[in-house]
């Protein structure tokens, strides 16, 4: 059963409207930056290849890393407080249908910029892995409070940014990112729907 939220006064309640404009908006900033990107320097995107086994891949990393991120939720407090926070403000003013929306624009977007085009331009290495995973946490950080939910947006960036180095294939993170935020937006729905009814 999930506990109840302390009032947060760094995150005021926003509406569904305002989410999902928030969203579009982020996903279009991204994206620009990933065209300005490719279009200035010299770098290209990595290819997103339609392999079926690469789609099964992005679905088991995806699966992977929601199961990781329960077991995470339960043993680290910090990470729950967090975490909750987050998926509250960004979660609770959503309809299912919005969920659709939560999981493919970031899910496209933030895998475009941060593993499509920055590793390609950082030079496909350890280092540009290492980097393009601390711009990715560094974009999950909402404030001071909410850094371990950023310690685990960088992890998870971590995993994905080493599954395009090891398949060669954007494709995967992308399937593993979108898969990622439906399941972790669906259960979280669920549980704090569940607990409003008892």
């Amino acid at each position: 059963m999930a506990e109840k939220l302390p009032e947060n006064p760094e995150f005021e309640p926003l509406t569904r409207t305002q989410v999902l404009i928030a969203m579009a908006v982020t996903a279009v900033i991204l994206l620009a930056v990933a065209k300005l990107w490719l279009q200035f320097g010299a770098v290209s995107l990595l290819p997103v290849k339609l392999i079926g086994i690469d789609l099964l891949k992005g679905c088991a990393i995806g699966l992977a890393i929601s199961g990781v991120s329960a077991i995470v939720y339960h043993l680290w407090p910090g990470y729950r407080r967090s975490a909750d926070v987050y998926l509250e403000v960004v979660l609770k003013p959503l309809f299912w249908p919005d969920l659709i929306w939560l999981g493919l624009l970031p899910g496209l977007s933030e895998e475009l910029l941060f593993r499509g085009v920055m590793i390609s331009a950082l030079g496909l290495n350890v280092t540009a892995l290492v980097l393009s995973s601390l711009s990715f946490g560094i974009l999950h950080l909402g404030g001071m409070q909410q850094w371990p939910y950023a310690v685990w947006a960088t992890a998870v960036g971590l995993l994905l940014g080493y599954s395009v180095l090891d398949t060669g294939n954007l494709l995967v993170p992308i399937v593993a990112h979108i898969c990622t935020n439906l399941i972790s937006s669906c259960i979280w729905k669920w549980e704090n729907q569940a607990v409003k009814r008892f």
